[in-house]
């Protein structure tokens, strides 16, 4: 029998499974960050090695019965990237005399959108901490839209929501715009009561800048206009990805799956981005992913020769 192992490798963790070939969960198993770019190759790839054996071990098969594995991380957008842990990994894996068969790093992006839709063609809207998009097509031929980080991209993101929610609160403090309903809210929460406070807070990274994202939309359900404001340019700015990528599939029926807590949770913000496709796009399907993204990695594995 055939076993595949896929991981998804978030910021903070990283979630391994080992799967048959009809994608039933024999094992599974989690460590900490394999965002390589900080924590660095090799020490990731050690730890990527290390939650492979642990996974092939609960499920009492051993790695060198595993078909394909295949792991999604952040970090691994750029191919260049991805070989460095890819290659750190099979190297390590060898002067431990471990056997692995076949491993591909891709980006986490990449898993959700196979995970998504099982392996055939739609797109993925991510927008959390940052903002991307991907898309499948017929032909198989992978697209994108944004990610360009925080400095030239991530519109619609946490980190540009938090970022203009902080710019109004100094102009309330500033006098330049007389009532904001998220003073009140950021005072609560981060205990931030002037500007010098704001200052000190966030340039001291004391407060991560998506982390305000959330009384943002609190505050613009609650009627506050600016917020508001804010969400509607935001989603505008979501719109144009969506646009773009439309344009790229160029299918009769485009279906978009959400990820990332910002729109696949309900909300003001989530509502009023599904209001906008459904006036400017009703061609466009939204649909909850079929599979998690560590699921995703597993398809991914299954289809690499």
């Amino acid at each position: 029998m055939n076993y595949y192992i896929g991981l998804d490798g978030g910021g903070s963790k990283t979630k391994c499974i080992l799967c048959d070939i009809s994608l039933n969960i024999l094992s599974d198993a989690k460590t900490e960050t394999s965002n390589f770019l900080i924590a660095g190759t090799d020490k990731t790839a050690s730890s990527i090695i290390n939650v492979i054996l642990e996974c092939c071990s609960k499920a009492g098969i051993s790695p060198e019965n595993i078909s394909g594995i295949v792991i999604g991380t952040t970090g691994a957008g750029r191919s260049s990237d991805a070989q460095k842990l890819q290659t750190s990994v099979l190297n390590i894996a060898d002067s431990k005399n471990i056997t692995i068969k076949s491993f591909t790093v891709v980006s986490d992006a990449r898993i959700a959108l196979e995970g998504a839709f099982s392996g055939n063609p739609g797109s993925i809207l991510i927008a959390g901490t940052g903002s991307i998009m991907f898309g499948k097509d017929r032909n198989g031929k992978i697209h994108r839209v944004g990610g360009l980080g925080r400095l030239i991209g991530d519109e619609g993101s946490g980190l540009t929501i938090g970022k203009k929610g902080l710019n109004l609160l100094a102009k309330y403090y500033d006098g330049r715009i007389k009532s904001t309903k998220l003073a009140s809210k950021i005072e609560t929460q981060f205990g931030i009561e002037d500007q010098t406070m704001i200052i000190n807070r966030v340039y001291g990274e004391e407060i991560k800048v998506q982390d305000v994202a959330p009384l943002v939309i609190a505050a613009a359900d609650e009627g506050d206009k600016s917020c508001h404001e804010i969400l509607d340019r935001e989603t505008d700015e979501l719109i144009l990805h969506i646009n773009a990528m439309n344009d790229k599939l160029n299918e009769e029926k485009m279906r978009i799956a959400f990820i990332g807590g910002l729109i696949s949770n309900k909300n003001i913000y989530s509502d009023l981005l599904k209001k906008k496709i459904s006036l400017y796009f009703p061609q466009i399907i939204l649909q909850q992913p079929e599979y998690p993204p560590e699921i995703g990695a597993v398809i991914m594995a299954k289809q690499i020769k």
